[in-house]
């Protein structure tokens, strides 16, 4: 009895005695998806995890069951049970083969063999039981707000297993009497649709401050730019439009008060804490007249940050505040953390990565020549005063020294990489270093559309959010690429984005990973996104806070307040600050109140010579099976290792890739142990074996043998071309060129149809030429173990 017939005839049969499907409110899941399967490039993913059933009951998730066909061991699945249970957050699972039942309960470590499967009423008992005996009234909102159905706009929006986990968690907590609230999900994995979902089960079910079930509450959406409170509102579209609002400085001004009819607000720090005669709006409202308030990327208004939200979540203090933010606690963000205690949930980005639901990437490194500069008397200086033998370092570079043909030589370096018909994020140093390469691009691009490439910063106003507006509409490809600084490494949702170029450094684990996080939301056709690393940001992935487990920081420095220019008055910079603060794009000086005099921006024109003699060197980074980035040798030796599990000689490897099935239950095999057939084909490039095979690539690893070039192994394989007729000798000859011009993919089984339409136009009149289908089938195939060496073909 296989695993499909003993669900049939053993348990499903069980489970309905036990009521499940058959009590009002229960409901039994089969194949429950909890990921979509890593991208593992060419449109392809890995085998998705699936719970072969999850029980329901009152709206909630309960418990897991992994099945084993009857002749297994009833244990067999244990494993597996445990690891859906855990990132489903229930609390009991089981393992069964439908003659034996063994249960496990996560929260207790408690397992063993039961005779049969609880009642849907018997599990929720267990499973909430004590709190309901305990804090009736908690339980009493944990279930009205879990039991709202999601607004799933008409059939086409399910949580992901993570979004309703974060959920969960969030209501529970509300339920609960917590007043403070985090949540820490990775860019790209959907906080707003959270959000919105959090706010209509409180709306629907009648949540206030009073728990008096009696009104819907208020609801505050508090952002730090415009663009992502627009974008909040549009996705709170489901909620009557008379019951959202949005709260901007030029309405208040108009009408002359704040708004007060609506249900779900939605404004920036900065209109809050803005007002006539330096008094805030936000005072404006009674301290009681939120109920609930969601604040976006919450690291960003923290006790020092000049546009902070402390003053307006302690003016609103009775209301519930969920804190959502993307980075995992760190210094620089402590007292976020400190002031609302531990996140409820976490998802980080490996976890998102390795389930499918964000974009991998790779990582081309990049070492130029001319990195770091020092001067030497035949080079000429244009502006400002230069230091004879100071080494003038990355993070001075267009900050206190500027020198075109540096900036030059590398635009044409990643201009050379990149597919320029790609969405591309670049950043910069500063504002004045954006425009400067904004230009130094759209002279080098090969299109000539004049708005190919645009700034988008600070400087850039309401101009500089147009050309973003543009830039995320997946309809439109102009512009295509944008220049920044500091303004595009958060609250940017372009699934279109193929590119990160870094030019500046990275100085904080935090920011590394907003960047980072530009290119990983999903996108058809889009298996991974490169990032172009001038500035050795790289390193991050060797720090053990990349991706790791929250750390308790230290108590973080106070920042230094923002001062006025006093060259020009224009803006402000900060003292101490590393790297130097950015220079004045008014005036030009790079002032600090820890400079005297201020300086002028130094400007250096290189010899000629100098520019020749350019160089650099490219290098990429690799993902490990356990989805941390390593180099090409440590992918070597990595994958070394796992090859003898597959197969045990090189005769074996090569029965197995002569067949287009077992080579691509091989390819599978790899992929699944972390060995995807992208990062194969980047490592044949290393070996600068693109002409070659994979089957060679593998080899080579495990044996050190010979690589071959595809011309050469076909031109072997011709000799045994006198084993067909001649009209399949020509047939096979043509197969081979194809596969020397594409590669091996042009041997897979699926390709039969297309080689023959492309050969002879139609199947019917391929069939006339060389017989039925499986004399062709039979023939494309049986060839491919004499191209591979084997003495006799299949």
């Amino acid at each position: 009895m296989n695993e499909t017939e003993t669900r049939a005839e053993l348990i499903d049969p069980a489970l309905k005695a036990a009521g499940w499907g058959v009590v009002e409110g229960s409901r039994i899941r089969m194949d429950f998806p909890i990921n979509k399967g890593r991208l593992i490039g060419h449109g392809q993913r890995s085998r998705p995890d699936k719970a072969d059933y999850v029980l329901q009951y009152k709206n909630r998730n309960l418990a897991v069951i992994e099945a084993k066909s009857r002749d297994k061991h009833y244990t067999e699945g244990v494993a597996q049970a445990k690891s859906y249970a855990e990132r489903l957050k229930v609390r009991f699972t089981f393992s069964t083969n439908g003659l034996q039942i063994y249960r496990i309960d996560m929260q207790e470590g408690q397992e063993g063999e039961v005779s049969s499967y609880p009642t849907p009423d018997e599990l929720w008992e267990m499973t909430f039981g004590e709190e309901n005996q305990s804090k009736p009234q908690t339980a009493y909102w944990r279930d009205k707000l879990l039991s709202i159905p999601f607004e799933d706009r008409g059939g086409t929006w399910q949580p992901r297993y993570y979004q309703e986990n974060a959920i969960t968690k969030v209501l529970e907590a509300v339920a609960d009497g917590r007043q403070r609230i985090l949540l820490t999900l990775a860019t790209g994995t959907g906080k707003t649709a959270i959000a919105f979902q959090i706010a209509w089960k409180l709306f629907h079910a009648k949540w206030n401050i009073q728990k008096d079930g009696q009104r819907s509450p208020r609801i505050l959406f508090l952002a730090d730019r415009n663009i992502l409170a627009d974008q909040a509102f549009n996705a709170f579209s489901a909620f009557e439009e008379d019951a959202l609002v949005r709260i901007s400085p030029s309405d208040i001004k108009k009408k002359g008060r704040v708004p007060k009819n609506g249900s779900v607000f939605f404004t920036i720090f900065q209109t809050f804490m803005s007002g006539p005669n330096d008094t805030p709006y936000f005072g404006e409202y009674p301290k009681d007249f939120f109920d609930f308030i969601i604040i976006d990327e919450c690291h960003r208004g923290g006790a020092n940050d000049e546009s902070s939200w402390r003053a307006i979540m302690e003016y609103f203090s009775p209301a519930v505040q969920l804190g959502l933010t993307a980075t995992p606690k760190r210094t620089i963000n402590a007292d976020t953390y400190n002031y609302f205690g531990e996140p409820v949930y976490v998802y980080s980005l490996k976890e998102g990565i390795n389930d499918g639901f964000l974009t991998p990437f790779k990582v081309k490194q990049i070492d130029t020549t001319i990195d770091e500069y020092i001067f030497t008397p035949d080079d000429t200086v244009l502006e400002g005063e230069i230091e004879e033998g100071k080494r003038y370092t990355e993070a001075e570079m267009n900050r206190i020294i500027e020198i075109k043909e540096r900036e030059e030589y590398r635009v044409k370096i990643f201009m050379s990489l990149i597919n320029q018909n790609e969405k591309t994020l670049v950043f910069c140093a500063t504002q004045l270093h954006a425009l400067a390469v904004r230009d130094l691009i759209n002279q080098y691009a090969t299109s000539k559309n004049p708005n190919y490439c645009h700034r988008v910063t600070a400087h850039d106003g309401k101009l500089g959010e147009q050309h973003l507006r543009d830039f995320q509409d997946n309809e439109k490809s102009i512009p295509t690429i944008l220049t920044t600084s500091q303004k595009l490494s958060t609250g940017v949702d372009a699934p279109e984005v193929r590119n990160i170029v870094l030019l500046r450094p990275v100085n904080s684990m935090i920011e590394f990973k907003q960047i980072i996080g530009r290119g990983t939301r999903l996108f058809e056709g889009k298996d991974y996104f490169t990032i172009y690393d001038f500035v050795k940001a790289h390193h991050h992935f060797s720090d053990p806070e990349w991706d790791g487990e929250p750390i308790e920081p230290e108590t973080p420095t106070p920042r230094p307040q923002p001062q006025p220019c006093d060259v020009c008055g224009h803006r402000p910079c900060i003292c101490a600050q590393e790297p130097p603060p950015e220079p004045c794009p008014v005036c030009g000086y790079s002032y600090c109140r820890c400079d005297n005099p201020p300086r002028r921006m130094i400007k250096v024109k290189l010899a000629d010579g100098k520019v020749r003699q350019f160089q650099h060197m490219i290098s990429t980074s690799f993902w490990s099976p356990e989805g941390r980035p390593i180099s090409a040798a440590e992918f070597l030796e990595s994958i070394y290792g796992t090859l003898p599990e597959l197969f045990k000689n090189e005769d074996e490897l090569r029965e197995i890739w002569s067949k287009p099935d077992t080579r691509k239950k091989l390819l599978e095999e790899l992929s699944e142990k972390g060995f995807t057939k992208q990062q194969l084909t980047e490592f044949q490039k290393l070996l600068n074996a693109e002409n070659s095979d994979l089957y060679d690539v593998l080899a080579y690893i495990a044996f050190n043998s010979n690589i071959l070039e595809r011309k050469d192994r076909a031109e072997r394989a011709k000799i045994y071309l006198n084993n067909y007729d001649l009209k399949q000798q020509e047939f096979l000859n043509f197969v081979l060129n194809q596969y020397v011009k594409q590669g091996v993919d042009e041997l897979d089984e699926t390709k039969i149809g297309d080689l023959l339409v492309l050969k002879y136009r139609a199947i019917a009149d391929a069939k006339k030429e060389l017989g039925d289908i499986a004399t062709i089938r039979n023939t494309f195939i049986g060839f491919q173990g004499y191209l591979y060496g084997n003495s006799v073909a299949i």
